[in-house]
């Protein structure tokens, strides 16, 4: 498993002082996918032309019209064919699943986490996301028992409006389609290629190895554990690594609660950054597919803190060229994550 870095320096003069300045950046790529990405912490220190306001109860507003509050979900929510959930809806503790009113899969479905209308990043409890987590696997098992092409399944949640949430209200999104997505199919085809190449699983490797340096290891939770990425393709990366297991469907409840006492306990860690607004992707192998070469697994992205104006953080080199613009080093990310792992301070 190979870590490949260049570290190359840019020049310039301050323009108060006209003093040499010296910039050290640094290339790297993805240990499976080769995917590149280019850091400069420095670029933390960049003069943004917004104020840092918390607007997040502003933002927020009312929940009188939000179709996620318990007094509108009834009615403003769409309910799933009768032949395919005769409940209309798949309901389990608070967490509440149905069809999405714009679909972007053959099967998309909405989860509303929680009775209340807004939540910042440290007040999510274990619970909350293990409610989520099986009324996910309730609707892929609905999906697989069906005839169909559909067997790629994606758990997603966007909070906020920076990571382009439509909706305040906290939410899921699980969605499912006959193939993966370019970039799951990546992971698939690489994990297996080392699997050949080597007769060992890369996932099992990768913990292994970041274990042992302990850069980018941030921790663990039975078998599920949480490392910072070592080419971020967004800021403030976190991988979750579900050892064991390939896919989400037959994602066991244990496994379930540790996956969420991971993702409680990184949300604290952003919380403790000054940021409130992510992304979360799973990356999984077919329903019910068993692989040797696979495992379950998870980004966490932090985005731009939500502001009045604010920037968003992709850019040119993102969008167009795949190359990402990272401003904080994966193993300072993993350095501020562990004191919120472990529960310090």
């Amino acid at each position: 498993m190979e870590f490949r870095k260049v570290v190359l320096t840019s020049e310039l003069l301050s323009p108060s002082s006209l003093e040499r300045d010296l910039h050290t950046i640094e290339y790297r790529q993805d240990p499976l996918t080769g995917e590149p990405c280019r850091i400069n912490v420095r670029r933390t220190k960049r003069l943004k032309k917004t104020a840092p306001v918390d607007v997040l109860r502003e933002v927020a507003g009312s929940s009188r019209d939000c179709p996620f509050c318990p007094h509108n979900i009834q009615q403003a929510t769409s309910l799933f064919a009768r032949d395919f959930c005769p409940e209309g809806r798949i309901t389990t503790g608070e967490c509440c699943l149905f069809p999405n009113l714009f679909p972007l899969a053959e099967h998309h479905a909405v989860g509303v986490l929680t009775s209340k209308h807004m939540l910042d990043l440290d007040e999510f409890g274990v619970g909350t996301v293990v409610d989520s987590l099986k009324a996910t696997r309730r609707y892929l098992e609905m999906i697989n028992s069906r005839e169909g092409e559909s067997k790629y399944p994606i758990y997603l949640r966007n909070h906020l409006q920076p990571s382009a949430a439509s909706m305040v209200h906290p939410h899921i999104q699980v969605m499912v389609d006959g193939w993966p997505t370019p970039y799951q199919k990546t992971l698939l085809d690489r994990s297996q290629e080392y699997f050949r190449e080597t007769g060992r699983s890369f996932w099992e490797d990768l913990v292994d190895e970041e274990k042992r340096s302990g850069e980018r290891f941030i921790g663990e939770r039975g078998s599920v554990a949480a490392l910072a990425g070592y080419a971020p393709q967004g800021n403030r990366e976190v991988r979750v690594i579900c050892r064991g297991e390939a896919n989400l469907m037959d994602l066991s409840e244990t496994n379930m609660g540790d996956f969420a006492d991971c993702l409680i306990r990184l949300l604290r860690g952003y919380k403790r950054m000054g940021i409130n607004s992510f992304n979360l992707s799973t990356f999984s192998a077919a329903l019910g597919e068993k692989l040797d070469y696979y495992a379950l697994n998870a980004k966490l992205i932090a985005r731009p803190v939500l502001q009045p104006y604010y920037r968003n953080d992709t850019g040119i080199l993102e969008r167009f060229h795949h190359d990402a613009d990272i401003d904080m080093a994966p193993e300072e990310v993993a350095r501020s994550m562990k004191a919120a792992f472990e529960g310090q301070g």
